[in-house]
């Protein structure tokens, strides 16, 4: 008998895959089967079909989707995750479905109407290293992209994927930074030397290592922001441009800064190599450029000397701030180093127990050097959002009081130390010296757009609502592309002010709202006399909690210091029409 033959054809493969589809299930099985098939019929299958795609296997937390073409491959997981993206815009980030997508151009062997082979095998692999709402693509794919789309992908490196021999070199999605509002002007530039650090890129060859690039990145930005002379746009703003195919021109007027700096981070075994260029964003040129070479010991005096060259480069010589006191040491133990840039990777990730591992970092850096501050300081953070913040017990947010206040014992010169403390005393109630310790992180690091902006929040909790939108506006300038959570801030000073519209539009840019930032946009609706709109969210926040209640409310998520605050709060709750 003949042997059968083996067919064979090269194709792009898509593999899709839910994230955290187990623990979905079991918190609650037929809602989420629900979301999954509308998504499969609204969003999932009309693109597939749209981009000639074929589906090769349809698991219940995923499929498998073959292209004849990398470009059709590529626009439908861009869109599939765009897609999903709008569709779970009002479910809580608990709840919402969302998807990690990994493509793959390889040979497959052609089984009736399955696929088999390395091919299939490498994308299914590909979409585990994805991020949730990411695409992971290989390098053939990346290859075949060029000049035929505008997707942006920025590159992790080389992997070693399971079973497979050879390693992979991958690539990310990276989606476009937020865009400015229509018609909205340029930023205008501010009254003293203004800048941009762009992330440092990772030389080191692997993707696990990009914590470390931007741990130092972070470090020299915190540097920089010491100095009062300087205007130091925040981290996130800057990081958002991260592997976009964007001028730097651009990138300046979108910012409005007038100097950008960008490197890149190596470290091989115990050697470390950084180089930084400063330049000039209004027309590319280099200011200035150097590159350091040393042992791993020397990591936190490279940080001050790139901060210090800037800033001396900028306005001619450093005058306002010691520059022996921001130099300062936070730890002799590189280890626990490491280990506080690994936590607050987790910290700011939003998977499934990342909470949990950035504890651990925590702890793990604290054991390393007890005197370590920022590490006191993360854990006792990192404890009380475990513990549901606000509403955390009385034992917790004790603890983590002390731990908070013994790290700015250990380094009162550390800006972050006192914004962390500050945020914990508001959780306690402890208004006053909630304010004084913003104020000190305040002091310490003027550009520093959390510290104002958390002081924007402690007036308007305190009933000063006016001078809140001040100290809010401050910090969205010096971050101009703001995470979301900055919103609900600004809905509490709208809120107190008796501009309800205001506050309702704040609130309802929140990311994945929860009962907390739903029940304040019914009261605003409940103000406006807008019924329909007040009893869509009613519905949403009791099926999110069942048992909720306004007394419940007012007494655990209500941080309001005025009387006359709190019954404004719980007027609009009664006429949104939420249960007493």
């Amino acid at each position: 008998m003949a042997e059968k033959r083996v067919q064979r054809r090269l194709a792009a493969i898509m593999v899709a895959d839910i994230v955290g589809y187990s623990r979905l299930i079991e918190t609650d099985e037929a809602r989420t089967l629900a979301a999954i098939r509308e998504i499969r019929s609204q969003v999932l299958d009309p693109l597939i079909a749209s981009h000639k795609g074929r589906i090769v296997k349809l698991m219940g937390d995923g499929a498998i989707v073959e292209f004849g073409s990398v470009v059709d491959a590529v626009a439908c997981a861009v869109a599939l995750q765009q897609g999903v993206t709008v569709h779970q815009a009002e479910v809580s980030l608990e709840s919402g479905i969302v998807f990690r997508v990994g493509i793959n151009l390889g040979d497959v062997v052609v089984e009736g109407d399955d696929l088999l082979g390395d091919g299939v095998n490498v994308a299914a692999r590909l979409e585990a290293l994805a991020e949730p709402g990411s695409i992971s693509i290989a390098d053939t794919v990346h290859q075949q992209l060029a000049g035929k789309t505008d997707f942006a992908f920025e590159d992790t490196g080389e992997h070693t994927l399971k079973n497979i021999a050879q390693p992979v070199r991958v690539w990310r999605w990276a989606r476009e930074p937020a865009p400015a509002p229509v018609g909205a002007p340029p930023l205008p530039l501010p009254d003293r030397p203004s800048i941009a650090v762009l992330p440092f890129d990772n030389l080191s060859g692997q993707v696990e290592e990009t914590y470390f690039s931007d741990g130092i990145t972070e470090d020299i930005i915190t540097g920089l922001a010491r100095f009062r002379s300087l205007f130091v746009i925040a981290r996130n703003s800057s990081f958002a441009f991260r592997g976009k195919p964007i001028d730097l021109a651009r990138i300046g007027r979108r910012l409005g800064v007038s100097y950008l700096l960008e490197g890149s981070v190596r470290r091989q075994g115990n050697r470390l190599r950084i180089t930084a260029q400063l330049i000039d964003a209004s027309n590319g040129a280099h200011v200035w450029a150097d590159r350091y070479d040393r042992g791993l010991d020397d990591i936190f005096a490279v940080q001050d000397e790139v901060a210090q060259m800037i800033a001396a480069t900028l306005f001619g010589r450093i005058q306002e701030v010691d520059v022996r006191r921001s130099a300062q040491k936070p730890t002799d133990s590189l280890t626990a180093y490491d280990c506080l840039l690994r936590g607050l990777a987790h910290f700011r990730a939003y998977g499934e127990d990342e909470n949990q591992q950035a504890l651990e970092m925590f702890e793990r850096a604290v054991q390393l050097d007890p005197r370590y501050a920022l590490a006191h300081s993360y854990r006792a953070l990192v404890r009380v959002t475990m513990h549901g913040s606000a509403t955390a017990a009385v034992e917790v947010l004790d603890e983590v009081y002390v731990e908070a206040r013994r790290a700015v014992e250990l380094d009162p010169q550390e800006s972050r130390c006192h914004r962390i403390l500050s945020t914990i005393c508001l959780y306690r109630r402890e208004y006053d010296i909630a304010e004084q310790h913003v104020g000190q992180a305040f002091n310490l690091n003027p550009n520093d757009p959390d510290a104002m902006m958390q002081k924007g929040r402690l007036l308007a909790m305190r009933g000063r609502p006016a001078e809140a939108l001040i100290c809010l506006d401050t910090a969205v300038r010096l971050n101009p592309l703001y995470p979301p959570w900055y919103n609900a801030h600004f809905g509490i000073a709208f809120y107190s002010l008796r501009r309800f519209e205001a506050a309702a539009q704040a609130f309802k840019r929140m990311v994945s709202p929860g009962v907390w930032s739903r029940a304040r946009l019914a009261a605003c609706y409940g103000h406006l006399d807008h019924a329909n709109d007040a009893q869509a969210v009613v519905a949403e926040i009791l099926r999110l909690k069942s048992d909720f209640s306004i007394e419940e409310y007012m007494r655990t998520n209500v941080l309001l210091e005025r009387d006359e605050d709190r019954e404004l709060l719980r007027e609009g709750l009664i006429k949104a029409g939420l249960p007493a």
